[in-house]
């Protein structure tokens, strides 16, 4: 057997070894990820589809989790952010008209005050009903939306998510307070209310 041949073979068994490991570790907490998932997506198929992109980010990056920390956190803290980087991605697509055929529609149109073209998946989230908390949360920056995330909705204590976030405990309760300051204000600002008719 040659060198690059062993170095070859000792790859391959240190990597099933690792996965292995990982599959043992992780299999606990895989039915916690499930209903997690489904509170973020309020959709079955997207919820599927959120673990499984979890459980592959996550199996690729196991070498970076440390042995003996919590696991169910690192593992939510997964979800969290490739919900929400998914859902920045989603934002950002091109939007395709309701009805229109990309392959024959793919040329700019000539109209130059026509609106821009909308995708089925934007055409499918703007008919979702999102609680008016939940897209107040979308709307704060990433740090405060996490660290509200962890804390608020997964119910982890305020070391626990400082070491999640690899933060200090004193940033962690300032993003809250701040977080939570700028939820409140977006839920109860005027605009969100509705106005009462005038009086005749």
């Amino acid at each position: 057997m040659t060198t690059r041949t062993a170095t070859a073979a000792a790859q391959a068994a240190g990597t099933q070894a690792a996965g292995a490991g990982f599959d043992e570790q992780v299999r606990p907490h895989l039915a916690q990820l499930y209903p997690a998932a489904l509170r973020l997506t309020r959709n079955p198929a997207d919820a599927e589809d959120l673990v499984q992109d979890t459980l592959a980010k996550a199996y690729t990056s196991f070498h970076q989790y440390t042995p003996g920390t919590n696991l169910r956190a690192w593992l939510h803290k997964i979800l969290a952010t490739t919900y929400i980087n998914s859902y920045r991605k989603r934002q950002r697509q091109p939007r395709i008209a309701a009805g229109a055929d990309p392959h024959q529609d793919w040329h700019a149109s000539t109209d130059p005050l026509a609106p821009p073209a909308r995708s089925a998946e934007a055409e499918a989230l703007a008919k979702m009903t999102d609680s008016p908390a939940l897209a107040a949360l979308r709307d704060l920056p990433a740090d405060f939306r996490t660290t509200v995330w962890l804390a608020d909705v997964e119910g982890y204590p305020y070391r626990e998510v400082a070491r999640i976030m690899n933060t200090p405990l004193g940033t962690v309760m300032s993003r809250l307070h701040r977080g939570r300051g700028k939820l409140r204000h977006q839920l109860t600002a005027p605009a969100a209310r509705p106005h009462p008719a005038p009086a005749r």
